[in-house]
């Protein structure tokens, strides 16, 4: 017989614009189910992104990663292949596997998720709450890459490389 876990959660139904919004690195992100609300089952983040690199090279040591792209396009890196993603692509990067990505449209709507959660707390570490559900303003210098780089492995994120796709 299969045990059941007693532990009830509520039903998540979130709308366009709702969530907990933070301005990362550039982006919005909008977290649609984290820890908290699916018992630790996995995360969903919403994404908006202007066009450049988006991501640093880097693997997952906890968990594997996932991208829907819902608007715009987006170009891949994982464990060295490239991945062009245009609207209603869905590609995943399992647990363990570098990689990274850039936005090649001017700007870019997708879901990121994980299968198990954790990311979204590296994201309000790194990040601060959304003045507007809108790409964040130009940052005054560049980031603190060492603090980056500390913050990230704390959350089982080792940086690999910069930002963009490898040669």
């Amino acid at each position: 017989m299969a045990s059941q876990d007693s532990t009830q959660f509520e039903p998540i139904a979130l709308r366009e614009g709702e969530g907990e919004a933070l301005w990362f690195l550039g982006h919005l992100l909008t977290i649609k189910a984290s820890a908290a609300t699916t018992g630790g089952r996995l995360a969903v983040i919403e994404n908006l992104a202007g066009q450049g690199p988006a991501a640093p090279l880097h693997v997952h040591r906890n968990e594997s990663e996932w991208f829907y792209v819902i608007e715009g396009e987006l170009t891949f890196w994982v464990g060295g292949t490239v991945i062009s993603a245009p609207a209603g692509a869905f590609v995943f990067a399992p647990v363990g596997i570098p990689h990274t990505f850039s936005v090649t449209s001017p700007q870019a709507r997708f879901l990121l998720g994980t299968d198990r959660p954790g990311f979204e707390d590296f994201v309000r570490a790194v990040g601060e709450p959304a003045g507007a559900l809108e790409l964040p303003p130009p940052p005054e210098g560049p980031p603190d890459v060492a603090r980056l780089t500390a913050l990230a492995a704390e959350f089982g994120i080792e940086t690999l490389g910069p930002p963009g796709i490898p040669d």
